[in-house]
């Protein structure tokens, strides 16, 4: 999958092409069903399914206290690549951008940025200067510039709509399996393996540290994990996810201690697949007390996890 960097990174074999635009945070069951269908639309057309989206999201720039993300942007790209998406147009979402008109967005991007032939999107999609352009809008446009558009119907599990607002809520609970179900497939958070103060080691449960941005919806606290990307077989452990309060810690991290491992995995890239969340995150009086509740966190984790 090729990440464009803004509209001045389009190069032309990336002109004429099929493509959906939208925040897509989650990658849930309605995303994978607008992706799906357009990957039909690329084969059957031989043009390339590309994703449009924004950094920051909308949300973030418009409210003071947006709603957390279900996904960093790094496992966004990663989600969007497993899915068979073939070009990612990351669009900077600031005040310019935020006050072109409609048909503008419509000329300078989809027509003579991207040149795009087949465009689905929601029908209740609102885009452009305090959102006055719609699904008949784009339609009355792509009709007299030789660009399809097509709505997508609202996916739904048990007469609910699937929503990204569900999933946040489910995940902010701490209900993994909840969110799952509506994600379509494993929560996981990726990235590299860095040094961390390595306190974890003195008290017998080294970790595996990845930094994780604060505002990220999952529940700070502790979680049996299974880690994929050190063997053929993802590998059993417990992960702490916030701040670590009891060591007066300032930034979001997700620590992970495997089961059964020895090894140097500094710089490696992983995947850390949240099972079950089992209790919330909690500052300790001292080392020994944390040492022994992470005794119980780990066999409640292994029992999880059998």
């Amino acid at each position: 999958m090729r990440y464009i960097r803004g509209l001045k990174s389009i190069k032309k074999s990336d002109k004429g092409c099929v493509a959906s635009i939208g925040n897509f945070d989650g990658l849930h069951l309605g995303h994978r069903k607008i992706i799906s269908h357009l990957k039909k639309q690329s084969e059957a057309l031989n043009l390339p399914l590309t994703i449009i989206s924004f950094e920051p999201l909308p949300s973030e720039f418009f409210m003071p206290k947006p709603p957390a993300r279900i996904y960093p942007q790094r496992d966004k790209v990663r989600l969007l690549q497993s899915l068979g998406v073939d070009r990612y147009l990351c669009l900077k979402f600031d005040a310019a951008f935020a006050s072109q008109s409609p048909e503008d967005f419509v000329k300078h991007v989809l027509f003579k940025s991207l040149d795009v032939k087949y465009f689905a999107v929601g029908d209740d999609f609102k885009f452009g200067h305090q959102r006055k352009g719609d699904f008949q809008l784009l339609k009355t446009m792509g009709d007299a510039n030789e660009m399809q558009v097509v709505d997508t119907p609202t996916c739904d599990i048990n007469g609910e709509r699937i929503s990204s607002t569900r999933i946040r809520k489910y995940l902010e609970a701490g209900d993994i399996h909840g969110a799952n179900e509506l994600l379509g497939d494993m929560y996981q958070l990726s990235g590299r393996v860095r040094h961390g103060d390595k306190r974890g080691r003195t008290i017998g449960f080294p970790t595996l540290n990845m930094k994780i941005p604060e505002h990220l919806a999952p529940a700070r606290g502790v979680y049996a994990v299974r880690v994929r990307g050190l063997s053929d077989e993802p590998l059993n452990g417990v992960a702490n996810l916030g701040a670590r309060p009891t060591v007066g810690g300032l930034e979001n991290r997700l620590e992970t201690h495997l089961f059964d491992f020895e090894g140097d995995v500094y710089g490696k890239y992983i995947c850390v697949e949240l099972v079950a969340f089992l209790r919330p995150e909690k500052k300790f009086d001292d080392f020994a007390k944390l040492k022994a509740q992470i005794l119980r966190d780990v066999e409640q984790a292994r029992r999880v996890l059998e």
